[in-house]
């Protein structure tokens, strides 16, 4: 059954959805906060340590961001799903816990030939007072849905600087990575269960292409935004190859002003988030 074209520009209902410094610890973790020094980043893994006061990773937005329940844009294997492109403004700090509304609409169904790719944007707004917290665009790939005629989609023009990064940071995953991240409610069994995952076509469960997202996202506060989230203003990137759980993640970033171009690598050099594009305050 041919995905639905229908659903591009319908806005779902609004949903409603709150967190605690629980899931927002949870969450850090779950994108390795932590991992090779448990004192590094006490700001995003604990809420009672002595003059650090809690705060939330920013790419914590993308989850937040997300409608469950949006309108279905056909029938297709879920295996053969992939996430694509992920994309957030975050218009201003997250709380260590609070509440928000968010609608979201898919903004186009584009052909690729090999698959189809369905592009989504949210809105997150505060629901006491209307405020824009974020915008989330994301889009997923659906392998044997292509073919049906239509437009490719618009090209994108990063190109890579002619220079060596200004910085790399590598951080290692943990085997259990995906079985951490899942907690903060990706259920997906691509990434937990072996049958689901060679349904897929891969050897083993791999790890959430938002939880590398994550891992880039560490990289980019740190280096960028001197771990300040309320610097941390936007970021983007295209999923091009999956990451196993355990593998070393490093990120090189190219620094532009208050802008950066990254691009985010396993420890063969394969590279695994492309065309990264990140924005500070």
């Amino acid at each position: 059954m041919p995905l639905d074209h229908g659903a591009i520009g319908v806005e779902s209902a609004p949903h409603d959805r709150s967190w605690t410094s629980k899931d927002a610890l949870l969450y850090a973790v779950g994108v390795g906060a932590g991992v090779d020094d448990p004192l590094s980043e006490l700001a995003f893994t604990t809420e009672n340590t002595a003059g650090t006061p809690q705060r939330v990773l920013p790419t914590y937005a993308v989850l937040l961001a997300q409608v469950p329940g949006a309108r279905r844009i056909g029938d297709f294997d879920p295996a053969m799903l992939v996430h694509a492109e992920q994309a957030f403004e975050l218009h201003r700090p997250l709380p260590a816990e609070g509440a928000l509304r968010a609608t979201a609409k898919v903004t186009g169904i584009y052909d690729k030939g090999s698959g189809a790719l369905v592009v989504t944007e949210a809105t997150a707004v505060d629901p006491a007072t209307g405020e824009r917290l974020v915008t989330s665009q994301g889009s997923v790939f659906i392998r044997g849905e292509g073919g049906f005629g239509g437009d490719r989609g618009p090209r994108d023009e990063w190109s890579l600087p002619d220079r060596a990064p200004d910085y790399e940071v590598t951080y290692r995953t943990r085997p259990e990575q995906a079985l951490l991240y899942r907690l903060s409610g990706d259920r997906n069994p691509l990434h937990s269960d072996p049958a689901f995952a060679a349904r897929a076509g891969f050897d083993r469960p791999i790890l959430h292409g938002l939880c590398t997202y994550g891992v880039a996202g560490r990289a980019l506060l740190h280096t960028m935004a001197d771990s300040d989230p309320a610097r941390f203003a936007a970021m983007a990137g295209r999923f091009s190859r999956p990451v196993t759980p355990g593998e070393s993640l490093t990120t090189s970033i190219w620094a532009e002003g208050t802008t950066a171009l990254f691009r985010t690598a396993k420890e063969d050099g394969t590279v695994v988030i492309d065309r990264g594009r990140a924005s500070f305050r």
